[in-house]
């Protein structure tokens, strides 16, 4: 998933993360969380970190589910949480963070990533730092996006390497994070090897109906191209949307609505 620059992506103004953008399609975006918030089982009065807490919208409700003493979001982005913090209450709480320096020792009861870990390199280092984190019988619950290959990303690798923009950005256009995600078998013997006794991971394809084939750039503006977004400027930025819609256009047709096929990896484990 990596450009190697983490997280710390993650921040507010200025970096290209926009709250508003990226709630445009909340509904949908929530859809992999509730799932993956069934795996995890309540653990009353427990310690919980969810990393890369966003808004905090969820957090709130991964707090109440599991029924914790004491949640801790973790973030970036000022802007993100900036909302979260109006969120906060007795044991819920939001604190700025780089998840790719998160390193705990026998702290949490649960650690929560929905959506985010895909930002960390080294996923095979980087489970061994969530599970040096969980105190003995801890869950470790996780999603990450596994799409790179769909025409959203590629297209806009594609013209990521084309001018102006190459040139712009000092010829080496940032990598798709997602494609340093693993495969799901991976993550099944990477937890293993840890020590998860139980463990539950899948691949999963999530439907969404959008209005037209133009609102995957909408849906990717506030996702994969934050990248190129931060690196541009703004003027060449929408040039380089107006691009990549044409070119979007070219391979998935104009449709509306428009059925957008979204992978994801799901995997929850409970250390011994």
């Amino acid at each position: 998933m990596d450009d190697r620059e983490s997280v710390t992506a993650r921040r507010g103004d200025g970096d290209g993360w926009d709250p508003r953008q990226y709630d445009r399609f909340a509904v949908e975006r929530a859809q992999p969380f509730w799932d993956l918030l069934a795996l995890v089982e309540p653990v009353p009065g427990g310690a919980v970190v969810d990393l890369g807490c966003g808004t905090g919208e969820l957090t709130a409700r991964l707090h109440a589910h599991v029924q914790a003493a004491a949640t801790t979001g973790i973030d970036t982005s000022a802007a993100m949480l900036e909302q979260a913090q109006a969120r906060s209450e007795a044991g819920l709480r939001f604190e700025p963070g780089d998840i790719a320096a998160f390193d705990a020792e026998d702290r949490f009861d649960v650690i929560f990533a929905n959506a985010s870990l895909q930002w960390v390199p080294d996923h095979h280092a980087l489970l061994a730092r969530l599970a040096h984190g969980l105190r003995p019988g801890g869950q470790l619950a996780v999603q990450v996006p596994a799409n790179a290959d769909h025409p959203s990303h590629t297209v806009a690798a594609e013209v990521a390497q084309e001018s102006p923009f190459r040139e712009a950005m000092h010829g080496t256009p940032p990598g798709d994070v997602v494609l340093g995600v693993l495969a799901p078998q991976r993550y099944a013997e990477r937890l293993d090897e840890l020590g998860f006794g139980a463990q539950h991971v899948r691949l999963q394809v999530y439907g969404h109906h959008l209005s037209s084939t133009d609102e995957v750039v909408e849906w990717t503006k506030s996702t994969t191209l934050v990248r190129f977004r931060r690196l541009l400027p703004p003027a060449m930025f929408e040039e380089f949307i107006d691009r990549y819609r044409e070119r979007l256009r070219g391979v998935l047709g104009e449709h509306a609505p428009y059925f957008y096929a979204f992978k994801r990896i799901l995997l929850w484990g409970r250390r011994q």
